[in-house]
């Protein structure tokens, strides 16, 4: 029996909001979305030169679900990962797509921060966006929709904003529901929880010596005969974190807006909406 094939694609923006409405998706009985929820297998090369059995065995238990879908947020990482709307097109030619947009200046600051917190990056905010086009990149909306009209057209890609979903999230999941021709009367017990959010407290560095010998085979030995106390003010000592909410950032907001008011001057042009929700971006 052949697997099937998934029919949607959550592509982004990475930080907007997709674990969550990824699971608010799962959540209807009419709609299967992996586990995990960002396979990647498009911008992948070595993933996609494998060949697709090993990605399709992640759909086998989607039954009779009318939507089949998965959320990996590198397939708009433009630049970064090139080819992927090409790739999906020659996979699926009636592939549907939701993209989730957010403040972009909120955006590339999280970005930065999830990277922190996965030892991703190392420098400070201000220095690691100037060198970094990527954090700027994936902000850049019509930038990464454009690639997708020009390969599905536009009515194959359903756009909102994580605003526009906190607000009122069941007029967004149900008007998403509409559109992807399910049952839009259903609303998901879950719609209150948020997933993937980066904690407040991110390991900044660890300290080599302490480090090391905290994941020694004699510190593993003698650990169970250690008091939990003493093993937390040792792991105080090893680790360096930083509290984002007590960071100015100021700064790095005032050197993101006027690049991100003329990215979201092209998007609105392109969509023929403004953003008003955007708060921090419009803020002078």
């Amino acid at each position: 029996m052949t697997n099937p094939r998934p029919n949607l694609f959550i592509i982004g923006a990475m930080k907007a909001g997709t674990s969550s409405l990824h699971n608010y998706l799962n959540s209807h009985p009419q709609i299967f979305m992996c586990t995990p929820k960002e396979p990647m297998f498009f911008s992948n090369q070595l993933h996609w030169e494998k060949g697709e059995q090993e990605y399709l065995k992640l759909f086998e238990n989607a039954g009779d679900a009318r939507i089949i879908g998965e959320s990996s947020t590198d397939y708009s990482k433009a630049p970064y990962y090139s080819g992927v709307p090409a790739r999906i097109l020659q996979f699926n030619p009636e592939a549907r797509f939701i993209y989730i947009m957010r403040d972009p200046v909120e955006r590339t600051i999280s970005h930065y921060w999830f990277h922190v917190a996965h030892f991703q990056e190392r420098r400070d905010m201000m220095t690691a966006i100037q060198q970094q086009p990527h954090y700027l990149e994936v902000s850049d909306y019509a930038m990464q929709l454009q690639l997708y009209f020009d390969t599905f057209g536009r009515e194959r890609v359903a756009i909102l904003t994580l605003e526009e979903l906190q607000a009122d999230p069941t007029k967004e999941i149900q008007k998403l529901f509409a559109w992807l021709e399910v049952d839009s009367s259903f609303v998901p017990e879950n719609l209150e929880q948020r997933k993937n959010v980066t904690p407040r407290k991110v390991l900044w560095q660890e300290n080599s010596l302490v480090g090391s010998l905290r994941n020694s085979s004699y510190w593993q030995a003698v650990k169970p005969l250690v008091p939990k106390s003493m093993r937390t003010w040792a792991r105080s000592l090893s680790n360096t974190y930083v509290d984002r909410e007590v960071v100015d950032l100021e700064p790095v907001k005032a050197f993101l807006r006027p690049i991100h008011l003329k990215q979201v001057a092209t998007l609105s042009e392109m969509l023929g909406r403004q953003f008003p929700e955007w708060k921090t971006l419009y803020t002078s």
